[in-house]
């Protein structure tokens, strides 16, 4: 997401070019890009940057994403994540209708595509997860019903132990800050937020466990091996959290007007 969303609408459409397929609602706004001879591959910053989830939970064994857009990280998981089981959660019917133009796999026992609210669906008390990837938006840009402190505790709850939740937020957005503080307060302050290279988005991981911040060696031999086992620079997201852990940052200090002095902001 590059930009602000001002009066955006819930149709998309596709852009195509000779080697690329973006899902749009407007000429301003890129949805979702893939590539036509790499349709797995993770093309914008930010779906790269809300995989490190992988330094917080790096055996997942069930993923949800809220907001699946062009699938992009959907088909990331479930090419380099074989083992997990993956659920996409989208309230547009129009944007689920684009599914196979961007080549996201029809349902099976190991991946499926809900058309819902991802609101409802967190609230249900339900399956948890390891991992839920929040990435829904619409014409006012974040959907009050996805960043209210109701909504990010309910997340907490869908979540296994030493689960994580991976946000992602538009710096642009006046009231980012605001969220960030909500994600802290569901999250007891377990809140990392990165910055997104050459774009505006902030991803925002809250981490539910005992185990916080991640322990430096930890973190160290997972940016060594995920390195290996990934083809996008994890790397780059892992030293960013471990700058973190290093400066034994460990809460959420807010000034009045919400914006974020110090929560991990790396």
């Amino acid at each position: 997401m590059y930009k602000s969303i001002n009066d955006l609408p819930d149709v998309p459409f596709i852009y195509e070019e000779n080697t690329t397929l973006a899902m749009h609602f407007d000429m301003g706004f890129i949805q979702s890009v893939m590539r036509k001879d790499n349709p797995d591959h993770l093309v914008l910053g930010y779906t790269r940057a809300m995989m490190g989830f992988l330094f917080f939970q790096p055996k997942p064994v069930r993923i949800a994403l809220i907001g699946m857009g062009g699938g992009s990280l959907a088909k990331y998981c479930l090419k380099h994540l074989p083992d997990a089981h993956f659920t996409a959660i989208e309230v547009n019917e129009k944007v689920i209708a684009l599914r196979n133009k961007f080549r996201i796999p029809s349902d099976s026992d190991q991946f499926k595509v809900l058309h819902a609210n991802g609101a409802d669906y967190v609230a249900n008390p339900g399956e948890q997860v390891d991992v839920l990837l929040i990435d829904g938006f619409n014409e006012q840009g974040h959907p009050e019903s996805l960043c209210s402190e109701n909504f990010y505790t309910d997340c907490y709850e869908k979540l296994c132990d030493d689960g994580v939740v991976a946000v992602n937020l538009l710096a642009s957005d006046p009231e980012h800050g605001t969220y960030i503080s909500r994600l802290c307060n569901s999250f007891g302050n377990k809140v990392v937020v990165v910055d997104v290279e050459n774009t505006t988005n902030k991803i925002a991981f809250a981490y539910k466990g005992n185990h916080f911040p991640i322990p430096e060696a930890t973190l160290m031999a997972r940016i060594e091996h995920l390195g290996t086992e990934h083809p996008i620079p994890l790397q780059t997201t892992g030293q960013k959290i471990l700058r973190f852990s290093r400066g034994s940052l460990s809460h959420c200090d807010l000034h009045d007007e919400g914006v974020v002095s110090k929560v991990g902001l790396i």
